[in-house]
């Protein structure tokens, strides 16, 4: 049997402080300290604890090249570390683990960014509860448990020149009138051409350039690194016009929509709020759109890139306030977050997690009528249940 250890791995010290009992019993207020080792692989979705002879081997071994293990090696120690997918052997004895390995590898990821994004997805997370818990669920809890934020503006030295400001026009008007909406009329359909027309806004291809019969670059309204657009999107429908409730894949290029495998129209409203990571104002949103990255495409051209990550990040952005404002001029209320379970919505439309997966989620729909959740309206701009 030959070993080599996974693609990317990290080893980060983690250390937990309690009471000392026995101090205390004592007399003395004093804390214990105590350091453990962990292993993090962009693989694998959690970390996994690691002794000192364990380290000492990973760190020994190639990702690259096939070896037979070093003599001496304690054959428990080797079959433990390949049961977690740490070590990888050939012929392959952990088939999961090696497959995910492989993808990892095919996908060019930087290895820190994989790692970073491994390690930062949820899963069956319910954030509202965890803020509400530590009452940062308010501003006012905000600033009573965590002090003072640092200022809106860094302050700088020097005197600052007046810019002149320009008279308000019609495009002004809109980008004032843009909102989060945390209530959601969950009764009122969503019109299909309604939706129609956003997507086709911020997501629709506009033209296709071909070099090869198998290499394409499409231009979309919204701009993204090296001209791949590697974002798609995926829709899950809760109550729009002329779309049975279900999960959807959007096409940019023919601008429709393909049924997927879908749970029962009574689950959705479970699996949105899952998705949203309990985010309840959000889950009633008739149409939730998924922004999607296929890393591959981004890191066909950008291989083992430290900057590619975060041009990624940057194209979800980039659609996510166009949607906001085609939403907007269309007087339909809309959101994005990107506190979701991850992993929980790439489980629901079949995203490996390497090679795509997703990073935020928007939704359409109308105001409610009435102001349940509070809003961040500091300008008045928020109008329960207005058709602008």
């Amino acid at each position: 049997m030959r070993l080599r250890r996974c693609a990317s791995l990290m080893f980060e010290p983690r250390e937990s402080v309690t009471l000392d009992l026995r101090a205390m019993l004592a007399g003395h207020a004093e804390m214990d300290s105590q350091i453990s080792w962990v292993a993090l692989a962009a693989h694998l979705d959690q970390p996994l604890p690691v002794d000192a002879e364990e380290r000492q081997l990973l760190g020994e071994l190639s990702a690259h090249r096939w070896s037979e293990p070093p003599a001496g090696t304690s054959p428990a120690m080797l079959a433990r570390l390949v049961e977690q997918g740490l070590l990888l052997t050939d012929p392959p004895d952990e088939v999961g683990h090696q497959m995910r390995d492989e993808a990892l590898r095919r996908s060019q990821w930087w290895p820190l960014a994989a790692l970073a994004h491994c390690h930062a997805r949820w899963q069956a997370v319910d954030s509202v509860e965890d803020m509400r818990r530590q009452g940062l669920d308010t501003a006012a809890g905000l600033r009573q448990r965590l002090g003072p934020p640092p200022p809106v503006v860094q302050p700088m030295q020097g005197d600052y020149q007046p810019l002149p400001r320009s008279e308000e026009a019609a495009f002004d008007a809109l980008l004032a009138q843009r909102t989060t909406c945390r209530n959601f009329d969950p009764q009122r359909a969503l019109p299909l051409p309604l939706l129609a027309q956003v997507l086709q806004r911020t997501l629709m291809a506009h033209a296709v350039q071909k070099v090869e019969r198998d290499t394409e670059f499409l231009k979309k309204n919204v701009p993204s690194g090296g001209g791949l657009h590697p974002t798609e999107g995926f829709l899950l429908v809760q109550n729009v016009e002329g779309l049975v409730p279900g999960l959807y894949h959007y096409h940019p290029v023919q601008h429709a929509v393909l049924p997927l495998p879908s749970p029962p129209a009574d689950a959705l409203p479970a699996l949105a709020r899952r998705m949203l990571s309990g985010q309840e104002w959000f889950a009633d949103a008739p149409a939730l759109l998924v922004l999607a990255p296929r890393y591959d495409r981004c890191f066909w051209k950008y291989r083992n890139h430290a900057k590619a990550y975060r041009a990624v990040t940057l194209d979800v952005g980039h659609i996510s306030q166009l949607l906001y404002l085609c939403a907007t001029e269309r007087g339909l209320a809309a959101f994005v977050t990107a506190a979701i379970n991850d992993a929980d919505v790439d489980r629901a439309f079949g995203f490996d997690g390497i090679g795509q997966s997703a990073m935020a989620i928007c939704g359409l729909g109308w105001r409610s009528a009435t102001l349940d959740t509070a809003e961040f309206d500091p300008a008045g701009r928020v109008v329960a249940g207005d058709d602008r």
